[in-house]
């Protein structure tokens, strides 16, 4: 999946690519997303961006930040219900 300039703004894009990448299992709960350095050089994004699709992804419950060691998927039994 890449982001592409449009209506959708670039941190939705990639909010819906993280979410693509927890919700398949890509990214499991024990391993963190990526750093946001390494966001922002694959996607060519600013480290703002990457806050807000993270912010996003926690609004939904489906990260969280363990300090000094990244961000996780929060585990399927653990997320909100829909």
């Amino acid at each position: 999946m890449t982001i592409e300039p449009g209506d959708v703004p670039i941190y939705l894009q990639l909010a819906a690519i993280l979410r693509k990448q927890i919700l398949s299992g890509e990214i499991g709960p024990r391993q963190p997303i990526p750093s946001k350095r390494m966001l922002r050089q694959q996607y060519g994004v600013a480290a703002g961006t990457v806050d807000k699709a993270v912010a996003v992804l926690r609004g939904e419950g489906l990260v969280k930040t363990v300090m000094g060691l990244g961000i996780f998927p929060v585990p399927p039994e653990e997320r909100p219900k829909a």
